[in-house]
């Protein structure tokens, strides 16, 4: 058995999606804006939900917490891409590395529990109206978002430790445009059975519990829709979690479209591109899933729009001088 070269690993290289210098421009401008876009949705789903109090209700406390970590997610990777675009360097220092696989493990794991937590939450509305305010409290509300933050943390220190053990060559090119912890594990040189382990039983374990959770709240909501006699009531129900059931749909097709593909066909480039699927688009179109499809939200930005823009003294000294 020949002896393998291990190196100690300063840092390591990006590849990114293209080496194309004329790309370089495009991608830029393509990722830049859609990060701004996705943090300025966000933020303004966020103030709505503080600033109107017909809003400090379980379901817009979830999904105040859902674009926070959504922003959060974005942060994690894209801003580092877009400083190797610009600067026209690739490299990220091994401590960088270990810290932005930790984020995006933590932030992804929050995505997929607090989407389970508004599942269950639309669940109790549709399936127990009456009971509602008394089943999802505030204190209830609460204690659900700790969970998902501890068990979130927990898994993301599980897998750092776990890559800290990891030992490299001298092949450090990893072909994506973050630290992803599939491709920090193919590309050790040291026995990786343990942590593939890991990786598959924790995936399993923290990522179908939360599905499992989802789909067995919507099958009940689907039941009790079904047994609505009128049209009207059905359409009311249905509206109450249809952008929701979007967002789930949109997050859970595109991750697991990942990783099943990467699991049959070893493709990095494709793998890449798939991922920015629910690490970039999913977070930028979930405030425009939810502001356009509810009525509450839009009424929120309006009314948000108007005192804290409208009403400021540089815009009152333009309407006087009208």
């Amino acid at each position: 058995m020949e002896p393998k070269n291990f190196t100690h690993v300063s840092e390591f290289i990006l590849l990114g999606f293209s080496e194309d210098p004329e790309l370089q421009p495009l991608l830029f401008g393509l990722f830049l804006s859609m990060y701004l876009v996705t943090v300025l949705g966000n933020l303004l789903i966020i103030l709505a939900t503080i600033s109107d109090s017909h809003l400090h209700t379980p379901m817009y406390i979830f999904l105040s917490n859902l674009s926070f970590v959504d922003i959060c997610f974005t942060s994690t990777t894209v801003p580092k891409m877009l400083v190797n675009i610009q600067t026209q360097s690739k490299a990220i220092t091994y401590a960088g590395c270990i810290t932005q696989m930790c984020f995006f493990e933590l932030f992804v794991g929050l995505d997929n529990f607090l989407l389970a937590v508004m599942a269950n939450d639309r669940y109790v509305a549709i399936c127990h109206p009456l009971h509602y305010t008394v089943i999802m409290n505030h204190r209830l509300c609460g204690l659900l978002v700790w969970v998902s933050w501890i068990m979130s943390a927990l898994h993301s220190l599980l897998q750092s430790l776990m890559a800290l053990r990891l030992s490299f060559c001298t092949d450090l090119d990893i072909p994506h445009f973050f630290c992803e912890t599939n491709q920090l594990v193919y590309l050790a040189c040291s026995d990786t059975f343990l942590n593939n382990m890991v990786l598959y039983f924790v995936a399993g374990l923290l990522g179908g519990g939360p599905l499992a959770g989802i789909l067995y709240s919507y099958s009940k909501i689907v039941s009790s829709i079904h047994a609505i006699s009128s049209a009207q009531g059905k359409y009311r129900a249905f509206s109450t979690c249809a952008s929701h059931l979007s967002m789930v749909s949109l997050f859970y097709c595109t991750l697991l479209g990942v990783y099943l593909s990467s699991s049959i066909v070893q493709d990095a480039d494709s793998s890449a591109t798939a991922s920015v699927m629910y690490s970039v688009v999913t977070p930028m179109l979930n405030p425009f899933i939810y502001s356009l499809r509810n009525k509450d939200i839009k009424s929120a930005l309006k009314r948000l729009f108007e005192e804290e823009i409208i009403k400021r003294p540089i815009f009152l000294g333009l309407k006087n001088c009208f």
